[in-house]
């Protein structure tokens, strides 16, 4: 009998068909967040469970399932979302998907810094609303990024991902991360270890951190006050990262010229106040669409549920 696997949200029809040609898949083909009750009775008899950012692995969750389950497969980087702790005291090997994502969140971090500093979603609503008078020269007048200053905040492989792109329309790149980058690495990025000496620095600042405890409203009233007047800011790793009320305040009183935002606290509930304002562009959590990505991503996870079940180590243990 193959083993069960409960699949928790609808993922691309190539990974969705390996899945039911392995194993007796569970599938969610309506892509409906299942509840706590449906996951816990979705796993009964099930050996493993493949989840994604939308599901809340908490403790409280994991004490319910059932003592078949032996891995927890997560189609993400992050796993904030999984209390890890509570799944080492259970037992269970838990795996993400690193790597795959970098590509298609950088193209994203590239358009949010893009479209935030060249006004691009004022433009598209004006020409969707037939209301464009015609060309001037001071007409919806943006920041050229040639010659800025980006202020990189995590430089990992997306940071560094972004910084080679940056650097070829010419920017200068500043970073803070846990620890400096050996220098071929870096590829001449200045490094700051405390970010308030980065902050005054960032013409454009991007935060590619993750969400760690320590990192939640890491931008707020005070690292906003730092940064130059004028500054883009540009987020597409996670939404707790922002404190939203200061980054709205920072926007409407123009210390922040334009935010570039994929990912918000509380999402899918985006922070009204987003909506009102021109000089925000925003995006529905684009950083990994890609059918490219999110098929890489589906098949790692896979992988990693193979290796286990077959009493291998994973191949992306978290």
């Amino acid at each position: 009998m193959c083993p069960k696997v409960l699949v928790t949200r609808r993922l691309p029809a190539a990974v969705e068909e390996r899945l039911s040609r392995d194993y007796d898949a569970v599938l969610n083909p309506e892509d409906r967040p299942l509840s706590a009750d449906e996951i816990v009775a979705g796993c009964h008899g099930a050996q493993a469970l493949l989840v994604t950012l939308t599901d809340r692995v908490d403790a409280a969750l994991l004490a319910r399932l059932p003592e078949s389950l032996r891995v927890i497969a997560t189609f993400s980087v992050g796993t904030d979302h999984i209390d890890l702790p509570a799944a080492q005291a259970r037992g269970l090997v838990v795996c993400n998907t690193p790597g795959v994502v970098t590509d298609a969140t950088v193209e994203i971090a590239v358009l949010c810094l893009l479209g935030a500093a060249r006004r691009a979603g004022e433009g598209e609503r004006i020409m969707r609303d037939g209301t464009w008078p015609g060309w001037s020269p001071t007409y919806l007048l943006g920041t050229q990024l040639t010659g800025k200053r980006l202020g990189i905040v995590g430089m990992g492989r997306i940071g560094q991902g972004l910084a080679r792109v940056a650097q070829a329309l010419g920017m200068e790149i500043h970073y803070h991360n846990r620890r400096r980058l050996p220098a071929d690495l870096e590829q001449g990025a200045v490094f700051h270890e405390h970010l308030d000496a980065l902050l005054p620095l960032a013409q454009v600042l991007s935060l590619n951190c993750p969400a760690a405890a320590e990192n939640r409203h890491l931008l707020n009233a005070r690292t906003l006050g730092l940064l130059p007047r004028g500054a883009v800011v540009v987020n597409t790793a996670r939404g707790d990262l922002v404190d939203d009320t200061a980054l709205l305040e920072a926007l409407r009183c123009g210390q922040v010229a334009a935010a570039g935002l994929d990912v918000f606290e509380n999402e899918p509930r985006v922070h009204p106040a987003y909506r009102t304002l021109p000089n925000v562009f925003l995006l529905p959590h684009l950083g990994t669409a890609t059918l490219e990505t999110r098929t890489r991503m589906g098949m790692m996870a896979v992988d990693n549920i193979d290796a286990v079940l077959a009493g291998r180590e994973a191949v992306n243990g978290v």
